[in-house]
């Protein structure tokens, strides 16, 4: 119609170089309307980032701590002897073996142990040193005793825990080995008690 103008559309919705619209033709400096609203920040926040940091240093202490372990001696190490342990002698020490249900041969050592002193014991390790005749370092096997809990219709042994050992208790004990080494000179082993649990 005469008289009446119309703006295309290009010039209603034109970008400006700042970025902004420029809607209606007006020309006002606006904020963008694409533009973050104040106070919004990205990224994670600062107590996040303590957090994390607080879990990570608690996960690594507990691994330092888990991972200090006392040094394990070697197999073939002979240990001293357990102060108590002079006042639990070993007698009427004997040997013996056996084959199992697979066909492996099993060696025992068999004996009696007195708790001559004052406390009650509740577990017992000790150490059977084999010797051989060829010059060479003894195996040494480190275990723990167990005591005869009954002998017929068949020997069944428990740990000195199931039932401790009282001041003047004289007890039969067993030892059974899988292997024993192939060079051991078949005299009788010495037996040395390197650790009591005493109460």
């Amino acid at each position: 119609m005469p008289g009446i103008k119309s703006r295309v559309m290009s010039e209603l919705e034109s970008p400006r170089l700042d970025g902004s619209l420029k809607a209606g033709g007006s020309s006002s400096g606006g904020a963008p309307i694409f533009a973050s609203k104040p106070g919004e920040r990205g990224g994670v926040p600062m107590a996040a980032w303590g957090v994390a940091a607080l879990i990570v240093a608690i996960v690594a202490g507990a691994l330092v701590f888990a991972g200090r372990k006392k040094p394990v001696a070697a197999p073939n190490t002979l240990l001293p002897p357990d102060a108590y342990g002079a006042m639990m002698p070993m007698a009427q020490l004997a040997m013996s073996d056996s084959t199992n249900l697979t066909g492996g041969k099993l060696t025992y050592l068999d004996g009696h142990i007195h708790d001559m002193g004052g406390r009650t014991v509740t577990a017992v390790t000790v150490q059977v040193v084999f010797q051989n005749d060829e010059g060479l370092a003894p195996q040494i096997d480190t275990v723990p005793l167990t005591l005869i809990r009954m002998k017929e219709p068949y020997i069944d042994t428990e740990a000195v825990s199931a039932d401790p050992l009282k001041p003047g208790d004289d007890r039969e004990f067993r030892l059974t080995f899988e292997t024993v080494p192939e060079n051991w000179n078949t005299q009788m082993p010495e037996v040395r008690v390197i650790h009591t649990e005493v109460k």
